[in-house]
């Protein structure tokens, strides 16, 4: 069970991983040595997903983002299953979410330009034997909220 401290040291770690030990005991009221343990125990038991730099696409020379929407041909979890192991070998699919309604799958890529995103749907998704059927939109802005509100 987390307690109002938990929440705190998780929030603040949302907004800046990078905090050091001693910045985020002397956030929340504690010591560093209470703190490192607090932060290693919510570690342990999966609280945190994992830490990592929020990097601009386009530094890297990937203009284009679009969403590919993927109808796969049966729900049997060993298609379901196939799709996201292929899903997961293309380094240009930044996450995908396995969803309700008319598509199974949405797909959000990050890739060079309008040729990239093509070669990926054609070479890529349409390849996929458990692909019924895809629909592609372009990303205008993309918007994360870093942190999650506890309700």
């Amino acid at each position: 069970m987390l307690d109002a401290t938990d929440r705190m040291i998780i929030s603040l770690l949302q907004q800046n991983a990078r905090t050091s030990n001693k910045d985020l005991a002397l956030a929340v009221g504690i010591a560093a040595s209470t703190c490192s343990e607090r932060v290693q125990r919510l570690n342990d038991a999966g609280v945190f997903r994992g830490f990592h730099a929020d990097v601009d696409p386009a530094v890297l020379g990937l203009d284009l983002q679009a969403l590919v929407s993927c109808r796969l041909r049966t729900h049997a979890a060993t298609e379901v299953d196939k799709f996201k192991e292929s899903t997961d070998a293309m380094p240009e699919v930044k996450e995908i979410f396995h969803t309700s309604g008319g598509n199974d799958f949405l797909c959000h890529v990050v890739v060079r330009d309008a040729t990239h995103l093509r070669e990926l749907v054609v070479n890529g998704f349409t390849t996929l034997p458990e692909v019924s059927h895809i629909e592609t939109s372009l990303v205008f802005e993309h918007r994360a909220k870093p942190v999650i509100a506890d309700a």
